[in-house]
């Protein structure tokens, strides 16, 4: 095969070093070709596009070519993200004709940058939505295609000095790693500068009351000169850079009062050292860089910590699987390589990489990661498998259902992220106030300079000015909303309730009253025969084993619950299923068959009245007291001959009773929608409100379509809904209320309809989320009263020349810290109520 192309088949560039090499690439509709290339990374990076199915990325990216120049800060090769194939793989369409991505943004520091980037992007045409989270450095980006291209986008974000580039989570660690590790030899720098400079001072120090020479004097000054000007331009050069792109721009950020601090103390210590002054302050200038690098370091390591549960979340899926090949061989293959249809073996101790079903063997599997329920589920043939769960102590067999971002896994993990990139309603305070602190920093400054220049002397009005310069900061008041609910989204995932924004989280706090449905609710949803009535107990013809034959050989060709209910009694009870032919449906009254020669009636009292079926007033007595105490009668009649009646009912859950007493003890109003008739209504608000001892108010006979009916009625009273289903015929009252919780078990959660998704029908869990939403308010109140305070005090302080430059570089990042770390308590608080 002849090589195609001399110079790099990926990047273009010459392929004539020594790490140059040739590769053959497997194309998709042509023969296979041999390539050059300058290097084996290109080789990987081209066969990874080709096994994907991209191969005509190259062709479309030389039609681009011509067309399309990035500009020098924009990525090398932003022009691919217009591509249709390459955008699949990290954009979502919307269902108004918009496209939805996720960026990471690098360059971030303050809230004022959030305001920059969000303001900016606003004015595009195109943009429908950019909303920053400064918590991850994430921009969730909504547009129009024909309108406005991605390329566009993050140009626009280039010029304004902001790199951007799709999320995923290998480009996450990756640019994690470097931007800490830039950030900690920047530090290490100025740490080394301070300690030097630092001799210095205490010389000059010293010598200022033993009398030091002039000449030794000068020799210092210039000594720390040529130590605080490398520690300024190489560990101060992104402060310094980031705050001229703003004046550039006509936009004002965080790092322009720091840069302004440090060159004006910078600029008159240089003029000091060249007039012979005694006055100089380089030591101040490397003290205080050297302090803000630690803050901003320590900052991005609790940032990490307050996003771990998230970046675990993302690790549950492994990246390799056994896959087992026709001929029964079986290869390690990488995950995002599986289709629907492939055989893996799953071994003990291994993760499930992808969502299946058991074809073969049976184990314990470990749920917790989606449900929060501790305990592993056993599994066996045909039973349900999802990915990221751990396999027990056997391996079995699972055939690929769903992969990639269909799975149950990668559902939560967009829901999580979603949530966190959110902004709840009280942000909007800290995002109207954030572009006005740099404004009135600055004026603060000024007026402090001119105060104490024109009342005391000019380095005192320097220092003052710079102390006010560098205090003054809106960090912690950008942090204060973000920062709590990313750790509560993120700790609620990891015990199974899944909050889909910042909203649900603060009208969780603001709850009134709840509605709570009952099917699939409170009870769980499964009916079941819990009694076998024989109309004459004497007959020996007839038992209740006969009873259950009977009525399952009519009822195993429906999915009614009732019928379901029968079926399941019949293997229960290691019965055989007898046969039945001319089975016929009866719509609202029940079915019948041929058993045995026999014509079986299976149904309700209306039934027996039209086949003629005699009916003792001692069974219509029992079918109204089994009806009145929340279960089914179903009466069974042979040959026009009635033989008993089946109750079937659906189970409360065992926690539903402390759910009613949690209720009531948050002081909240209790409504329970039900579709049974009023003597079954009155017995269940009877029960529950017996044994939880709790006011509850029942509602009897209502249709799914009346429930959002109720919930409105209640909001027109003032009250604050929180509505409680199981997410499939409650979605219209669940979209009426202010704040819904849908009921789920992995499997088929409602994700669209609902604010808050449980992923196990552990009914605690909602007493649990509304104690979450309650915290996390009480946090983010608390750490917008702590970030003014802050503000309220030290600025005044620095003001009256109270706080010199390096404590206020100490103080700035501390506050901070201090939002960060009481935003992570929330994980101690609601640990401490973990339902399970």
């Amino acid at each position: 095969m002849p090589i195609v192309n001399e110079q790099c088949f990926h990047c273009g560039l010459p392929a004539n070093g020594s790490a140059a090499c040739t590769g053959t690439i497997q194309q998709t509709d042509a023969p296979d070709e041999e390539h050059l290339f300058c290097c084996s990374g290109c080789l990987s990076v081209c066969q990874v596009i080709h096994e994907a199915g991209l191969d005509n990325f190259y062709q479309r990216l030389q039609k681009y070519e011509s067309n399309i120049t990035p500009p020098p800060e924009a990525p090398a090769d932003i022009d691919q993200y217009d591509l249709s194939e390459v955008q699949q793989e990290f954009t979502q369409n919307l269902s108004n004709g918009s496209l939805q991505a996720r960026l990471m943004v690098e360059g971030i520091h303050c809230a004022a940058c959030v305001w920059l980037i969000e303001k900016a992007l606003a004015g595009m045409p195109g943009i429908i939505k950019a909303e920053v989270n400064l918590v991850h450095h994430r921009l969730l980006l909504q547009w129009r295609a024909e309108t406005v291209s991605l390329t566009q986008i993050m140009t626009r974000l280039a010029a304004l000095g902001y790199t951007a580039i799709p999320f995923n989570m290998e480009h996450l660690e990756g640019a994690a790693h470097q931007q800490n590790r830039a950030l900690l030899f920047r530090l290490g720098f100025a740490g080394f500068g301070a300690m030097n400079i630092m001799w210095i001072s205490i010389a000059l120090y010293a010598g200022a009351f033993s009398g030091i020479s002039i000449e030794y004097r000068h020799f210092f000054h210039w000594i720390s000169f040529a130590i605080a000007t490398p520690v300024l331009l190489y560990s101060g050069g992104p402060i310094l850079k980031s705050a001229w792109r703003g004046v550039c721009h006509g936009t004002l950020s965080m790092d322009l009062p720091i840069s302004i601090g440090a060159l004006a103390t910078f600029t008159y210590s240089l003029w000091q050292t060249i007039q012979g002054g005694p006055h100089v302050y380089f030591d101040t200038v490397v003290s205080f860089l050297f302090v803000i690098l630690i803050g901003r370091y320590l900052e991005a390591l609790a940032r990490q910590n307050a996003s771990a549960s998230t970046l675990r979340l993302m690790e549950l899926q492994p990246r390799m699987a056994t896959r087992i090949m026709a001929d029964g061989s079986e290869e390690r293959i990488a995950v995002r390589k599986l289709i629907p249809g492939d055989l893996l073996r799953i071994k003990p101790g291994d993760k499930v990489p992808a969502d299946g079903a058991i074809i073969e063997g049976n184990s314990h599997i470990d749920e917790s990661m989606l449900t929060g329920e501790p305990l592993p589920v056993h599994k066996q043939r045909n039973g349900t498998v999802f990915a990221g769960t751990v396999n027990g102590e056997n391996p079995f067999i699972m055939q690929v259902k769903t992969t990639g971002s269909a799975t149950v896994l990668a559902r939560i993990i967009h829901l999580v992220e979603s949530a966190q990139g959110s902004k709840a309603p009280i942000q909007r305070i800290a995002d109207r106030i954030a572009p006005w602190f740099v404004s009135s920093t600055l004026l603060l400054a000024t007026l402090t300079f001119i105060y104490w220049w024109t009342t005391l002397d000019f380095n005192t009005a320097l220092l003052s000015a710079t102390a006010v310069l560098i205090i003054t900061c809106p960090c912690a008041l950008g942090l204060a909303t973000p920062m709590a609910i990313a750790v509560s989204t993120a700790f609620a995932a990891r015990n199974g309730v899944l909050v889909r924004n910042g909203e649900a989280l603060e009208g969780l706090s603001k709850i009134t009253h709840v509605v709570l449905d009952k099917t699939g609710t409170l009870t769980t949803g499964q009916m079941r025969v819990t009694d076998t009535l024989l109309v004459d107990e004497h007959d020996t013809e007839n038992s209740k084993e006969r009873l259950l034959l009977l009525a399952g050989a009519v009822e195993r060709g429906y999915s009614h619950p009732i019928s379901k209910a029968v079926c399941a009694t019949v293997v229960t009870e290691g019965l055989h299923f007898l046969d039945c032919q001319h089975a016929q449906l009866l719509p609202g009254m029940g079915v019948s068959g041929m058993v045995d020669g026999q014509q079986v009636w299976i149904g309700n009292q209306r039934l027996m009245q039209q086949q003629g079926i005699h009916l003792p007033e001692a069974i219509s007595t029992s079918c109204n007291h089994i009806e009145s105490s929340m279960a089914v009668p179903v009466l069974v009649a042979v040959d026009g001959k009635l033989l008993g009646i089946l109750r079937i009912e659906d189970q409360l859950r065992d926690e539903a009773f402390d759910l009613i007493t949690n209720l009531s003890q948050h002081g909240l109003g209790i409504t329970l929608l039900s579709g049974d008739s009023k003597a079954a209504a009155n017995h269940l608000q009877q029960r529950l409100s017996t044994h939880a001892n709790a006011p509850i108010h029942v509602i009897a006979g209502v249709l799914p379509e009346d429930k959002a009916n109720h919930v409105k009625t209640l909001q027109k009273s003032g009250q604050h809904i929180l509505m409680v289903g199981d997410g499939i015929n409650d979605a219209p009252a669940l979209t009426q209320a202010d704040i819904s919780i849908a009921m789920g078990s992995g499997t088929d959660v409602s994700m669209e309809c609902s604010d808050i998704v449980l992923m196990s029908s552990d009914l605690s869990r909602i007493a649990w989320a509304l104690d979450l939403g309650d915290r996390t308010i009480t946090t983010i109140h608390q750490n917008l009263t702590l970030s003014l305070a802050y503000n309220i005090m030290l600025v005044p302080a620095a003001m009256a020349a109270w706080v010199t430059p390096l404590f206020a570089a100490i103080a700035m990042p501390l506050s901070s810290l201090v939002v960060i770390g009481n935003a992570i308590l929330i994980r101690r608080h609601m640990r401490n109520k973990r339902p399970d």
